[in-house]
């Protein structure tokens, strides 16, 4: 007993002095979860991976207010109170949706991979199905819940996977070039320094606003510490960013710390709602359009999505993605999750790839991720610190690194410089990443049958040609 309370003594007193986070985990059973996640494989650590995981949490961490506010129509004035969703409710189906996507991607798959309702998807959701096409939102839910139902069995088919893997190389460098330019415009945007001009579609915004200086500010602290190489850089730009743009009365401080967590009752269940009142608005032509949208776009963002971010931490072998499946499993469940809690399709999130710059390697900075997740449902007020201006320099600098693919492409080969080219510079000229990879999924066979190449085209690419010429006839 004497020696038990001996150990006991000595772990108590390390874990409370000041030891490296590698230690402490040690000392409480670490040296298992480094095993599980093969860190050692990866080369990468406990701080690594809670920096990467933290990156990734305050780079989407918007989404938590963004998508109740979208899926509300908050900006709509006069709009009949049944067709809006509750915000409170919305906003603990968010994080919850986000939290268990993001967990199972970290303990199934094992990917530094974030999930939560896609933006896109929950405008779509919101302003097309539910305010043009008068589908309650309700019935809406349920077209989410249906495309994830037919997710899961897809990825139980293996299908999922076999197009994921069926994609070439080249095809698969040009969608993380792509998604990079696409989050660096993002980022731009974010911070004022793209704006729209009705003379030339895009033009540069206002250089003297404050915030679009707070972003400069930002990016140059980044660009310092990432050209420094230090560890987190991205992670401790945003910090930087945020500590400054209070200073200056950029960024409003928190009000206060913690919150009162809102009832989720207003939207749990009500995608199950159709089947209890005699089916109705389910068997339609217009559910049947909003179901296949959903399938559509959230199935090829989330395989771009994997590609690219899978790719940035040098996780893809031989052109093929490990546990694939669980990657895609988690992925469809966390959209069946997030319908039944009340929100819209749930994705695996592009803004990942600040965290894998900030060194996350593993599931282990998913699993932090998921983590803070819940902790934001208690501390929703220290997230207004977390502004488009603070992130916007993270954005920029993980296009800067995802578009190192771009060496990886064939470019003396026309035939597959064309559909790569396209691929590329469709998704920030179309704001999309589902639409670039379509209209280069296009070009690729058609430019290889010309060359001659046709035995080379996986019979899969010849079958996603026909899907994504139909989505663009009838879809699109």
């Amino acid at each position: 007993m004497g020696d038990n309370k001996d150990k006991k003594y000595l772990i108590k007193t390390k874990l409370s002095s000041t030891v490296p986070l590698e230690e402490s985990m040690a000392l409480i059973g670490g040296e298992q979860m480094k095993k599980f996640f093969q860190f050692e494989e990866l080369g990468t650590n406990y701080r690594r991976e809670f920096i990467g995981g933290l990156t990734t949490f305050l780079s989407m961490a918007y989404i938590l207010a963004v998508n109740p506010l979208t899926l509300t129509m908050a900006d709509i004035e006069g709009l009949d109170e049944s067709m809006r969703m509750d915000y409170g409710a919305v906003f603990v189906a968010t994080a919850l949706a986000a939290a268990i996507g993001t967990l199972l991607m970290g303990l199934i798959a094992r990917y530094p991979i974030a999930l939560a309702p896609g933006m896109g998807l929950n405008a779509f959701f919101a302003y097309t199905v539910v305010l043009t096409m008068g589908i309650p939102w309700e019935t809406a839910l349920t077209g989410v819940l249906f495309s994830g139902l037919i997710f899961i069995l897809l990825t139980a088919s293996g299908l999922r996977e076999r197009i994921i893997n069926a994609i070439p190389a080249e095809l698969k460098f040009a969608v993380g070039a792509g998604i990079g330019l696409f989050i660096t415009f993002i980022g731009l945007y974010n911070a004022g320094i793209v704006v729209n001009n009705d003379a030339t579609l895009v033009g540069i915004g206002d250089l003297s606003d404050p915030n679009a200086l707070l972003a400069i500010f930002g990016l140059v602290v980044t660009v310092i510490l990432m050209t420094k190489g230090v560890n987190g850089g991205v992670f401790f730009g945003i910090v930087l960013t945020a500590i400054v743009g209070m200073i200056f009365n950029l960024v409003e401080p928190p009000t206060q710390i913690i919150g009162e967590i809102p009832s989720i009752a207003p939207t749990f269940g009500a995608a199950l709602d159709p089947f209890f009142n005699g089916f109705e608005g389910i068997f339609t032509v217009n559910m049947l359009v909003v179901v296949l949208t959903f399938l559509f776009v959230d199935f090829f963002d989330t395989a771009g999505t994997l590609v690219a971010v899978t790719n940035q931490a040098g996780l893809l072998k031989d052109n093929k993605l490990p546990r694939a499946g669980k990657a895609l499993f988690a992925d469809a469940t966390a959209t069946v999750a997030g319908a039944i809690l009340g929100t819209s399709t749930t994705t695996s999130y592009i803004e990942s790839s600040a965290g894998v710059a900030a060194g996350a390697r593993s599931g282990f900075a998913s699993v932090v991720t998921a983590g803070l997740f819940i902790v934001s449902l208690f501390f929703f007020p220290l997230l207004s610190i977390v502004t488009p201006a603070v992130t916007a320099p993270a954005l920029i600098i993980v296009g800067v690194l995802m578009v190192a693919s771009l060496g990886k492409i064939e470019w003396d080969r026309f035939e597959i410089a064309v559909p790569a080219f396209l691929t590329i510079v469709a998704m920030p000229l179309t704001y999309s990443i589902s639409t670039g990879i379509a209209i280069g999924f296009i070009f690729y066979p058609i430019t290889m049958i010309i060359k001659g190449r046709a035995k080379e085209i996986h019979p899969i690419m010849y079958g996603l040609f026909v899907v994504f010429l139909l989505y663009f006839i009838f879809i699109a």
